[in-house]
């Protein structure tokens, strides 16, 4: 579990930012591919041409349903394990058909994500063109790979988008004021209509909470595509609305980065002793290949005030540089005077109101617990009093 999401899911994804698309050296998925092509050549020729129209959402897909197990889920190892083995068979049944180098441009989960986050990096790796050719290494600035491509796919904005929504979810789905907005506004509302049990609606309650983290990348596409419509009529652009979307797509990433990184960084801090234990006993079967197996397990806890700070310099960073890259683009795009100035105001509100929903996010207080639990019902009143399940302060319902 803890090289899964704590190494993989976190830190090679850190690691990534900074020397580079190393997943596309180390897919194992790809790399299982290849070994099978070289036992039986022509395994892997594509059967069927990829969809144009498919683009990037199977990976889409796979993402919804990666970021819903790490926070619903609660899979145990043998669990994981099986789901890990069931997305080994899809990803080469679906090499086999489409061809390796279209599954995993486009379909596989971690090779889109991965890339699109090697990115960030000042080092670009390509792979050789042809069997047996060497990839090349070139070292560029930081940031500057986001503007050497827009997005090639309306699902690809869906991609950056989601990465955008679903860490936003997570830092809300546990606030007090986001659950208290199902129990204390959407619960009383439904119980005028559905004559059911109490338990009936702790179970719309996570329907609910699956429902808002499947829809958030769409929200978030309306409100993204509404500052775009506003560029396109400032500018008096004859461009479509699609292809100014998609050329500044990318320009997002360094926010979403920046929201992974204040969320979970003090995660991957914290359980650093657990990853040097794991270093020499990765099979928990005793070993102690480097002398680290018997460290203090105990996590590092850093300083409140420490990580405030650092989760809004981080967010602060995050903003300027996807400023500075869209006004990089808008030039690009606009390069009158007038019309490139108009161009990145809206785009400079719209990362201005994503930075402010970041950090009202950080500074929400988190509920004491995810479900409520019926307190004794008074006399006078014809709806049952609530208490959040951990022992939140209770609310009563008023009584019509």
């Amino acid at each position: 579990m803890t090289f899964f999401w704590i190494i993989f899911a976190l830190g090679f994804t850190y690691l990534t930012a900074l020397i580079g698309d190393l997943y596309a050296l180390v897919n194992p998925w790809r790399v299982i591919c290849d070994g099978i092509e070289r036992l039986s050549p022509g395994a892997f020729r594509p059967r069927l041409r990829y969809p144009p129209w498919l683009g990037y959402y199977p990976a889409l897909a796979f993402y919804m349903a990666f970021i819903w197990l790490e926070l619903f889920g609660q899979a145990p190892p043998r669990t994981l394990g099986l789901i890990l083995l069931v997305y080994s068979i899809v990803n080469i049944a679906g090499a086999a058909l489409f061809g390796r180098d279209a599954w995993f441009r486009q379909a596989e989960l971690f090779s889109v994500f991965l890339r699109l986050i090697a990115k960030i990096s000042p080092f670009e790796y390509r792979r050789g063109q042809a069997s047996g050719e060497r990839g090349r290494l070139r070292l560029r600035q930081p940031f500057i790979g986001l503007l050497q491509e827009p997005a090639d796919h309306f699902s690809l904005l869906l991609f950056v988008l989601f990465m955008l929504s679903s860490t936003a979810f997570d830092g809300v789905h546990e606030t007090r004021p986001w659950v208290l907005l199902f129990w204390k506004g959407i619960y009383p509302q439904l119980t005028r209509f559905i004559a059911q049990p109490y338990l009936f609606f702790v179970d719309i309650y996570y329907d609910w909470q699956w429902a808002m983290l499947f829809l958030s990348p769409f929200l978030y596409l309306a409100i993204y595509l509404l500052f775009v419509w506003i560029m396109k009529i400032v500018t008096g652009s004859q461009r479509s609305l699609r292809d100014l979307a998609l050329q500044f797509a990318f320009s997002l990433i360094p926010i979403a980065f920046v929201y992974n990184v204040t969320h979970y960084y003090t995660l991957l801090v914290g359980q650093a002793p657990a990853i040097l234990t794991m270093v020499s006993d990765p099979f928990g079967i005793g070993w102690d290949l480097f002398g680290t197996a018997h460290t203090v397990r105990a996590p590092i806890i850093l300083l409140a005030d420490g990580v405030w700070h650092t989760q809004v310099g981080l967010i602060l960073f995050g903003h300027i540089v996807s400023v500075y890259l869209a006004h990089v683009q808008a030039l690009e795009v606009f390069p009158k005077g007038k019309q490139g100035v108009w161009s990145q105001l809206p785009m400079l509100v719209l990362m201005v109101l994503l930075t402010t929903i970041g950090l009202r996010i950080l500074s929400l207080p988190i509920a004491a617990g995810q479900v409520q639990d019926p307190l004794p019902q008074p006399s006078s009143s014809a709806e049952p009093a609530f208490a959040l399940a951990t022992g939140d302060v209770a609310f009563a319902p008023k009584t019509r």
